[in-house]
């Protein structure tokens, strides 16, 4: 499995290096983030972020305050279960599991779980447009489901000048676009829900040089909109800072 995703991650490496991304965004904001945080998934809702966390025995779904990043509510996983990416529907939440085929719902208010779904392959990242629920397996695939059964609807392949996108991880869906973090890169794709083409791209190398580490994992990885105020967050696994920027 790993030895494929290290394929796939230098193939993109290669496409993608003479990519000039979007560099229309500026910092509005940095704000505390947990660093011990395996960031997988990322909302903002009801004036806070909502954030999933991965690895065994460490993943859990949790309500965060965003001025300070403190922890207001919180709820683990089983220790089989390494979590990765989250939404919102209704009164609910849903998170997904990597390889546990399953996802869980959680009362929101409570942070109860109410039940579970499930879903065939990996579970990477996960979104809604309002209609369906959207998931990334971190292949160049994202598939919609309906969010009353869960089953399915249908899906498309995301390309940039005709080539596969492989390894879409975290995804938001922001007015009208879907997106997404590309596992082991600085870049969010934004693509066309309708077509899988990527419209352009945000490169945030520059955020993550703040947030440089040892572990290899500690990469850009979580975005929230918070469409009441017109608000875009960004962070990263293992980051200690969590930003606000805005597209220009």
């Amino acid at each position: 499995m790993m030895k494929r995703l290290a394929l796939l991650l230098v193939g993109w490496l290669m496409l993608t290096a003479p990519v000039r991304a979007d560099t229309g965004w500026e910092l509005v904001a940095t704000y505390p983030h947990d660093s011990r945080a395996f960031t997988q998934g990322l909302i903002f809702l009801d004036g806070h972020l909502y954030e999933s966390t991965g690895q065994y025995g460490r993943s859990e779904v949790r309500k965060v305050r965003l001025e300070d990043g403190f922890v207001l509510h919180s709820a683990p996983l089983p220790g089989t279960i390494f979590g990765e990416g989250l939404t919102h529907w209704g009164d609910k939440l849903l998170s997904l599991s990597w390889r546990g085929g399953s996802g869980f719902i959680w009362d929101r208010a409570t942070f109860n779980q109410k039940g579970q779904f499930s879903y065939d392959g990996e579970g990477w990242g996960l979104t809604q447009d309002g209609k369906s629920l959207i998931l990334s397996d971190g292949s160049n695939t994202l598939r919609f489901l309906d969010p009353k059964d869960y089953h399915e609807t249908h899906s498309i392949s995301v390309t940039w000048n005709g080539e596969p996108v492989p390894l879409l991880n975290e995804l938001e869906y922001v007015k009208g676009e879907i997106f997404a973090n590309v596992w082991m890169t600085d870049k969010i794709a934004r693509i066309n829900p309708k077509t899988g083409a990527v419209n352009s791209w945000l490169d945030l190398r520059e955020l993550a040089r703040q947030n440089m580490s040892s572990n290899p994992d500690a990469v850009l990885n979580g975005i929230a909109y918070d469409a009441a105020k017109d608000r875009l967050f960004v962070t990263g696994k293992l980051w200690s800072n969590l930003y606000e920027i805005r597209l220009k």
